[in-house]
């Protein structure tokens, strides 16, 4: 029995965990990718337009803190910030899923 609670409780939260995952992803897709590609690589022609690094080199270059402050405020030139429209959590979200791109 208390096996089974466990394995319940993992699979929970597993399917939590991939359901944030994929909101991250769907609010990356939504309002990141047509600068920042849906790979990350910023190969579209906004990104190439603002001269928008690749995830790999921006996660290089900034920490994770440091993103979630630029999503949330924006960054000049042309990103506009998104703390009106995502709570905390989703911005971090975001942020954890475009890092996940560079890897």
């Amino acid at each position: 029995m208390k096996l089974t609670m466990i394995c319940a409780a993992l699979i929970l939260f597993a399917s939590a965990d991939a359901r944030a995952q994929g909101d991250s992803k769907a609010l990356y897709m939504s309002k990141c990718a047509t600068c920042h590609g849906p790979d990350g690589m910023a190969k579209t022609a906004m990104g190439k337009k603002l001269k928008v690094q690749d995830a790999q080199t921006a996660s290089g270059k900034m920490s994770a803190d440091e993103m979630v402050k630029i999503v949330a405020d924006g960054k000049s030139p042309g990103m506009m910030g998104y703390s009106k429209q995502f709570n905390a959590e989703q911005v971090k979200g975001v942020v954890d899923y475009y890092r996940s791109l560079g890897k």
